[in-house]
Protein backbone atom coordinates (compact mmCIF):
# COMPACT_ATOMS: atom_id res chain seq x y z
CA UNK A 1 0.00 0.00 0.00
CA UNK A 2 1.18 3.54 -0.70
CA UNK A 3 0.92 6.08 2.12
CA UNK A 4 2.02 9.70 2.55
CA UNK A 5 3.54 11.95 5.17
CA UNK A 6 4.12 15.70 5.24
CA UNK A 7 6.78 16.56 7.78
CA UNK A 8 9.17 19.25 8.92
CA UNK A 9 12.03 19.66 6.40
CA UNK A 10 14.57 19.49 9.23
CA UNK A 11 13.67 15.81 9.61
CA UNK A 12 13.95 14.87 5.93
CA UNK A 13 17.11 12.94 6.74
CA UNK A 14 15.01 10.52 8.85
CA UNK A 15 11.79 10.08 6.84
CA UNK A 16 10.83 6.79 8.51
CA UNK A 17 11.53 7.96 12.04
CA UNK A 18 8.87 8.06 14.71
CA UNK A 19 11.21 9.72 17.19
CA UNK A 20 9.32 13.03 17.22
CA UNK A 21 6.08 11.45 18.41
CA UNK A 22 7.94 9.56 21.14
CA UNK A 23 9.06 12.80 22.79
CA UNK A 24 5.59 13.93 23.90
CA UNK A 25 3.36 11.15 22.72
CA UNK A 26 0.51 11.71 20.28
CA UNK A 27 -3.06 10.53 19.78
CA UNK A 28 -2.23 6.83 19.41
CA UNK A 29 1.17 6.47 21.08
CA UNK A 30 2.20 7.16 24.67
CA UNK A 31 5.23 9.25 25.53
CA UNK A 32 8.38 7.20 24.95
CA UNK A 33 6.82 5.05 22.22
CA UNK A 34 7.85 5.90 18.64
CA UNK A 35 5.06 5.84 16.08
CA UNK A 36 4.92 6.49 12.36
CA UNK A 37 1.80 8.42 11.33
CA UNK A 38 0.97 8.12 7.62
CA UNK A 39 -1.99 9.37 5.59
CA UNK A 40 -3.66 7.10 3.07
CA UNK A 41 -3.90 10.04 0.67
CA UNK A 42 -1.78 13.09 -0.08
CA UNK A 43 -4.57 15.42 1.07
CA UNK A 44 -4.95 13.58 4.36
CA UNK A 45 -1.20 13.88 5.01
CA UNK A 46 -1.41 17.62 4.36
CA UNK A 47 -4.47 18.03 6.60
CA UNK A 48 -2.65 16.18 9.37
CA UNK A 49 0.48 18.32 9.06
CA UNK A 50 -1.55 21.50 8.73
CA UNK A 51 -4.06 20.88 11.55
CA UNK A 52 -6.67 23.26 10.18
CA UNK A 53 -4.54 26.18 9.03
CA UNK A 54 -5.29 25.70 5.32
CA UNK A 55 -4.11 29.14 4.24
CA UNK A 56 -0.95 29.27 6.34
CA UNK A 57 0.94 26.04 5.88
CA UNK A 58 4.50 25.76 7.16
CA UNK A 59 7.05 24.46 4.66
CA UNK A 60 7.04 20.70 4.65
CA UNK A 61 8.50 17.70 2.88
CA UNK A 62 5.86 15.48 1.32
CA UNK A 63 6.98 11.87 0.95
CA UNK A 64 5.34 8.71 -0.26
CA UNK A 65 5.97 5.38 1.40
CA UNK A 66 5.53 1.77 0.38
CA UNK A 67 4.06 -0.14 3.30
CA UNK A 68 3.90 -3.93 3.61
CA UNK A 69 3.01 -4.63 7.25
CA UNK A 70 1.27 -7.51 8.95
CA UNK A 71 -0.94 -7.34 12.04
CA UNK A 72 -2.74 -4.05 11.34
CA UNK A 73 -6.04 -3.49 13.14
CA UNK A 74 -8.64 -1.60 11.12
CA UNK A 75 -10.59 0.73 13.43
CA UNK A 76 -12.36 2.58 10.61
CA UNK A 77 -15.67 0.72 10.98
CA UNK A 78 -17.95 -0.15 13.86
CA UNK A 79 -17.24 -3.84 13.30
CA UNK A 80 -13.47 -3.30 13.42
CA UNK A 81 -13.71 -1.21 16.57
CA UNK A 82 -15.96 -3.83 18.22
CA UNK A 83 -13.49 -6.61 17.35
CA UNK A 84 -10.78 -4.78 19.28
CA UNK A 85 -13.01 -3.26 22.00
CA UNK A 86 -12.29 0.32 20.89
CA UNK A 87 -14.84 3.12 21.00
CA UNK A 88 -15.02 6.16 18.75
CA UNK A 89 -15.00 8.40 21.87
CA UNK A 90 -11.74 6.80 22.97
CA UNK A 91 -10.15 7.40 19.55
CA UNK A 92 -11.49 10.96 19.22
CA UNK A 93 -10.48 12.10 22.71
CA UNK A 94 -8.90 15.52 23.19
CA UNK A 95 -5.48 13.97 23.65
CA UNK A 96 -3.50 17.24 23.42
CA UNK A 97 -5.70 18.85 26.07
CA UNK A 98 -5.28 15.83 28.35
CA UNK A 99 -1.49 16.09 28.00
CA UNK A 100 -1.56 19.84 28.68
CA UNK A 101 -3.59 19.13 31.83
CA UNK A 102 -1.07 16.49 32.95
CA UNK A 103 -3.49 13.63 32.29
CA UNK A 104 -3.02 10.43 30.29
CA UNK A 105 -5.16 10.54 27.12
CA UNK A 106 -7.75 7.77 26.93
CA UNK A 107 -6.61 7.01 23.37
CA UNK A 108 -3.31 5.71 24.75
CA UNK A 109 -5.16 2.73 26.22
CA UNK A 110 -5.81 1.60 22.62
CA UNK A 111 -2.05 1.22 22.19
CA UNK A 112 -1.79 -0.63 25.53
CA UNK A 113 -4.47 -3.17 24.61
CA UNK A 114 -3.47 -3.74 20.98
CA UNK A 115 0.29 -3.88 21.57
CA UNK A 116 -0.38 -6.66 24.10
CA UNK A 117 -2.05 -8.57 21.23
CA UNK A 118 1.03 -8.11 18.97
CA UNK A 119 -0.78 -5.59 16.75
CA UNK A 120 1.81 -3.58 14.78
CA UNK A 121 -0.44 -0.61 14.04
CA UNK A 122 -3.91 0.73 13.38
CA UNK A 123 -5.85 2.04 10.43
CA UNK A 124 -7.94 4.91 11.82
CA UNK A 125 -10.08 7.83 10.70
CA UNK A 126 -8.32 11.18 10.59
CA UNK A 127 -9.29 13.58 13.34
CA UNK A 128 -7.54 16.57 11.74
CA UNK A 129 -9.67 19.70 11.33
CA UNK A 130 -11.43 19.55 7.97
CA UNK A 131 -11.10 15.77 7.68
CA UNK A 132 -14.00 13.88 6.16
CA UNK A 133 -15.01 10.21 6.16
CA UNK A 134 -12.53 9.35 3.42
CA UNK A 135 -9.53 10.72 5.33
CA UNK A 136 -7.74 7.83 7.02
CA UNK A 137 -4.37 7.30 8.66
CA UNK A 138 -2.11 4.35 9.25
CA UNK A 139 -0.35 4.57 12.60
CA UNK A 140 2.49 2.09 13.05
CA UNK A 141 4.11 1.05 16.30
CA UNK A 142 6.30 -1.56 14.67
CA UNK A 143 8.01 -1.00 11.33
CA UNK A 144 11.39 -1.19 9.66
CA UNK A 145 13.14 -1.98 6.41
CA UNK A 146 12.26 -5.69 6.39
CA UNK A 147 9.19 -7.89 6.16
CA UNK A 148 6.83 -8.51 7.84
CA UNK A 149 6.78 -4.83 8.90
CA UNK A 150 8.41 -3.14 5.92
CA UNK A 151 8.11 0.60 5.35
CA UNK A 152 10.29 2.31 2.76
CA UNK A 153 10.29 5.91 1.60
CA UNK A 154 10.12 6.45 -2.16
CA UNK A 155 13.23 8.49 -3.03
CA UNK A 156 14.66 7.12 -6.31
CA UNK A 157 16.58 10.35 -7.06
CA UNK A 158 17.99 10.51 -3.52
CA UNK A 159 16.73 14.05 -2.94
CA UNK A 160 16.17 13.64 0.79
CA UNK A 161 18.92 14.92 3.06
CA UNK A 162 21.18 12.22 4.46
CA UNK A 163 22.13 14.06 7.65
CA UNK A 164 20.74 16.86 9.78
CA UNK A 165 23.92 18.95 9.60
CA UNK A 166 22.92 20.43 6.24
CA UNK A 167 20.19 22.46 8.01
CA UNK A 168 21.05 25.69 9.74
Amino acid sequence: MTCYRAHDPRWSYKPTSGDGTAIRGARFNPRGVPALYLGLSILTAIKEANQGFAHRIDPCVLCSYEVDCKNIASLTTGEGRAEFSVTMDEMACAWATALADGDRPSSWSIYDRLKAKCIAGVLVPSFAPGADAEDQNLVLWKWGPDLPYRVTVFDPSERLQKEQFSWR
